[in-house]
């Protein structure tokens, strides 16, 4: 498959060899208009970015992993776009779209929101980049703190013929030396300790097991630690992959960790026996009274330094985590909000 520029700003052919011929047979690739997908930004472009696949599509794009936290999050009397955290550091990333070129009103939208949420990464989205907004967002990360990124990115819709259109990312703005950043990241946290250096090698391996399976559960970049975060839709509440050589044992777990987590344990927890019957297994209900978060998990024996049983250990792993998402998932998207939540949005200035 090659793809070929017609001659025409914007557009080209995408060529595939017909088998029986030996010839190309040629589809064009067309631009599509942002508006005929999402006729409001509001209302269709950014609960489409706030899925979960689609996050991850942005967070491939700029090199992090990300979890949304919030859509039209409360900054003040403003409302931001969409909040995410990146889950190999925790830090608050915000998202702020345009379906248009950017103007000086989301210029001060991103300033305002950064500083009310202590955004420690700010992504700017529009249809297309003026330069004087590119240029303010380089000189914001020449002059900001080294753990302070803005990123502005375009986004393009294409497609072929009468097929769907595929959305596509360009990065326009990216902090100075970036991409070496994220690559230092890795190494440095690797550096600390052996066993460290160990884990980063365990999860690089899984994450690439889970891609060249086709697995729809989304793996965080490898780090130090005994866990993988892995998003499962819902801010508060994430499945984790655990590894653990003390107790000489792998993990998956569906981890609550918000101020909900207890009530949300509870509802789970009255379906104690039907997901006890879907998992196949009855699990571990782990719920401190001393501590706020909550897990629900499996666990097996293993050894995680013997190499040669990771194989068999990753499979495991993404069984469960597989089942995890199946039967979680819709459970945790029809949790009810607390009473006295209801009651305290109910007195909330409605959302522009």
């Amino acid at each position: 498959m090659t793809l070929r520029e017609t001659g025409n700003t914007g557009e080209y052919e995408m060529a595939a060899e017909d088998e029986a011929t030996g010839r190309f047979c040629l589809g064009r690739l067309e631009r599509v208009s942002l508006r005929d997908a999402w006729p409001d930004e509001a209302g269709h472009f950014t609960p489409w970015l706030a899925r979960a696949e689609n996050i991850a599509l942005l967070g491939d794009t700029i090199g992090l992993d990300l979890e949304v936290e919030a859509r039209e999050k409360g900054v003040g009397p403003f409302w931001a776009d969409i909040v995410c955290q990146d889950t190999a550091t925790g830090q608050k990333v915000l998202i702020e779209n345009q379906l248009e070129q950017t103007d000086h009103t989301h210029l001060g939208q991103i300033l305002t929101y950064a500083a009310g949420l202590g955004a420690a990464t700010i992504i700017w989205i529009a249809e297309r980049f003026q330069e004087q907004h590119q240029a303010a967002l380089d000189w914001l990360n020449r002059v900001t703190e080294e753990d302070v990124h803005f990123f502005g990115l375009e986004i393009e819709l294409w497609r072929i013929g009468d097929s769907p259109p595929a959305p596509k990312f360009n990065i326009v703005v990216k902090p100075n030396d970036w991409a070496k950043m994220i690559s230092e990241r890795g190494k440095q946290e690797g550096e600390l300790t052996e066993g460290g250096a160990q884990r980063i090698e365990y999860w690089t391996a899984f994450r690439e097991f889970m891609q060249q399976e086709g697995s729809h559960v989304k793996c965080q970049k490898p780090g130090p630690q005994h866990w993988m975060v892995h998003p499962i839709g819902k801010s508060g509440i994430h499945l984790s992959s655990i590894a653990s050589s003390g107790l000489s044992e792998i993990r998956v777990e569906l981890s609550l960790v918000d101020r909900f987590a207890k009530w949300n344990f509870e509802q789970l927890e009255r379906e104690k026996q039907a997901i006890s019957g879907e998992l196949g297994a009855e699990p571990t209900w782990h719920n401190p009274p001393t501590k706020k978060s909550c897990r629900i998990y499996l666990r097996r024996a293993a050894d995680i330094g013997d190499r040669g049983d990771w194989p068999k250990q990753h499979a495991w792993l993404r069984e469960k985590l597989e089942l995890f998402y199946r039967v979680f998932s819709p459970r945790i998207q029809n949790i009810q909000v607390p009473p006295e939540e209801v009651d305290a949005e109910e007195t909330d200035e409605t959302v522009p």
